[in-house]
């Protein structure tokens, strides 16, 4: 459900790329990985059996997010059978009328969804500029995917990322589709409370290998308790590719004891829903 926008498209230097991520190289071992290309990932797809995959614009720095949207449009216009694909809006220009008509403009590209990372821009998302944004995905049909819990670039802190924001957003939008990318750790309970109370909100495990959410004294006993049945419907697969692989992130998802119902869902039914395919 979410796959990073292969390297050649991105601008970023490569001095950029080590200044941002210095942290998550330290942490994750990323290196490597942020140079593979869209050869890599459809490879990938095809040896691992993958049917489908849905390529965001991750927007985090110094790029142009409509360039970041074309891309994605074009990859998802060149494989139409295999990639779909979420676009992004400038998170350093919040005038509503900015971006509405970039929410627009992801539509014309036959996107599913919006991609945002206000954390990384020191944004608040209940920043009320936000919510026409809000506002016309809802009327769209687009899907809104935030970044949520704990990051690893030094850049900003994590302090506001609480998923609990998420909660006021779909409070106020209830026939907005959210997904809450990285499962909101270390706010785990918060983000069960959240997932609970709404139905319109998913919950993705992307950029960590999913092996942690089944030991005990991690942190999320909470949502794994509740994945094999009151949320059995709102969680979805992700990667992050390249950060993880889908190789070692589907091995995790099998080895945690997930009723085969209920991984059958994690995999594939629950996003096909979403994504209404």
């Amino acid at each position: 459900m979410r796959v990073r926008l292969p390297h050649e498209f991105r601008t970023a230097s490569k001095e950029e790329l080590m200044d941002f991520y210095g942290k998550y190289i330290e942490v994750l071992q990323v290196h490597d990985a942020l140079y593979k290309t869209t050869d890599n990932l459809l490879d990938d797809l095809k040896r691992l059996n993958v049917s489908a995959s849905v390529i965001h614009a991750e927007y985090e720095f110094g790029e142009n997010p409509d360039e970041l949207n074309k891309s994605v449009a074009h990859l998802v216009k060149q494989y139409p059978e295999r990639l779909a694909g979420f676009g992004t809006v400038d998170l350093t220009n919040l005038q509503p009328a900015n971006l509405m008509r970039q929410a627009e403009d992801i539509k014309k590209h036959h996107l599913k969804g919006i991609n945002l990372q206000p954390v990384f821009f020191h944004v608040d998302p209940l920043d009320r500029r936000l919510y026409p944004l809000y506002a016309i995905a809802e009327k769209l049909g687009l899907i809104v995917s935030f970044h949520t819990g704990i990051h690893y670039s030094m850049k900003s802190s994590f302090i506001d990322n609480n998923p609990l924001f998420i909660d006021k957003i779909a409070v106020d939008f209830p026939n907005l589709k959210i997904i809450a990318c990285h499962g909101g750790w270390p706010w785990i309970a918060e983000m069960t409370a959240v997932a609970r109370r709404h139905s319109n909100v998913f919950i993705e495990f992307g950029g960590m290998d999913p092996k942690y959410i089944g030991v005990p004294g991690t942190g999320w006993e909470t949502l794994f308790t509740m994945m094999n049945n009151l949320l059995s419907n709102q969680i979805i697969f992700g990667t992050d590719w390249p950060v993880m692989s889908i190789e070692k992130a589907v091995k995790s998802w099998q080895q945690l004891g997930l009723k085969e119902e209920v991984l059958e869902k994690l995999l594939y039914k629950n996003a096909a829903r979403l994504l209404q395919l």
